[in-house]
């Protein structure tokens, strides 16, 4: 069975409602929520009708696209997901719908050969790949770096779309050191990958600087259509996380010279696979090689020098040395300690 594209948005939005547990859906909500985002995505001012959301309601709940969602009427009014972790994006996808994404994979790679394409090479391939272990039911020709217990991918679509909206957001967010979640309105800015875990730079209504959220810390979140949103002015994102590796940063934060020697061991790894894209090799020779590299200095800069164990030396700045010295001195007592114990 086919869906056209009206549908397909209607039962999207529908599913927003549903999943978002901040408030109560009646069904005037829903119809409301749905004749929005057809007059926000398609232009269309008409609205929709009552008949045609239950009828969109009866499909999803039905196998006939494969949804079987859980909706249940709470109260005698109030729809909802009787399992709050369900979403029709977690259904598998119908025939017709495969179809379609063989044909789309299959134009995308004509368009591989030209240059504005060349990033989407890694994204082809995987599509392709997910497509036909889908279809054919066969296997993995591609292995990506993927960890399937990653919390909070699911968040990745809605938040781009409040950032190309520019929709504030009211985030319940849990950090690692916070005993229980808290609820701010918040500004999204820029969506950031780093090493399969996203963030979202974002701003709190109520401080001046900005926040890095981790999405697998999101508990939940919903647009503010009546909130004014503010721009951050001052930054350009594009070039905001261009001298650091990793996410973390602050507005005051400015890149250091860091000088690096790696034994000759690891010296070609290093060349070949850079650490950031400012790294330029200063020397080599048959011991090893020093390079420069321009960056922040952050954790995920320590995490990195880090990795390479005893096969690295921080050659300078001072503070950045001392920090990594503390660390590997720190680490090493847990040996020494261990030892004693066993002893």
């Amino acid at each position: 069975m086919a869906t056209n594209k009206l549908a397909l948005l209607r039962y999207k939005t529908i599913d927003e409602c549903l999943k978002n547990r901040f408030r109560k859906w009646t069904l005037d909500d829903i119809i409301e929520k749905v004749a929005n985002a057809l007059y926000e995505y398609e232009g269309i001012t008409s609205g929709v009708s009552k008949r045609t959301i239950q009828a969109d309601i009866q499909v999803m709940r039905s196998d006939s696209l494969g949804y079987n969602a859980p909706i249940i009427v709470t109260d005698k009014r109030f729809y909802i997901y009787e399992d709050a972790n369900y979403s029709i994006t977690k259904s598998r996808i119908n025939d017709a719908d495969m179809d379609k994404m063989k044909e789309i994979v299959s134009v995308l790679k004509q368009l591989n050969g030209f240059n504005y394409f060349d990033e989407m090479s890694e994204l082809i391939a995987k599509l392709e790949n997910n497509v036909n272990k889908s279809a054919k039911k066969t296997k993995n020709f591609i292995q990506f770096d993927d960890n399937k217990k990653l919390k909070g991918i699911e968040h990745i679509n809605p938040l781009y779309q409040a950032i190309l909206n520019k929709m504030p957001l009211l985030i319940e967010y849990r950090s690692f050191k916070a005993l229980k979640p808290s609820k701010e309105i918040y500004y999204p800015y820029l969506l950031k990958e780093h090493r399969n875990r996203w963030f979202l730079i974002t701003k709190r209504k109520k401080t001046p600087h900005l926040h890095t959220m981790a999405l697998d810390r999101i508990v939940e979140f919903q647009p503010l259509t009546r909130e004014p949103y503010l721009e951050y002015e001052g930054i350009d994102f594009e070039r905001y996380f261009n001298d650091l590796i990793g996410v973390t940063k602050s507005e005051r934060d400015r890149a250091h010279r860091v000088i690096l020697k790696f034994d000759k061991t690891n010296a070609p790894y290093v060349i070949t696979k850079p650490l950031h894209h400012s790294q330029v090799v200063l020397s080599e020779n048959e011991d090893g090689i020093i390079i420069r590299i321009d960056v922040v200095l952050n954790f995920e800069l320590e995490k990195e020098i880090l990795g390479f164990g005893e096969c690295v030396k921080v050659m300078s700045p001072r503070n950045l040395q001392a920090r990594i010295k503390r660390r590997v001195e720190n680490a090493v007592k847990h040996y020494v300690e261990q030892v004693k114990d066993v002893k």
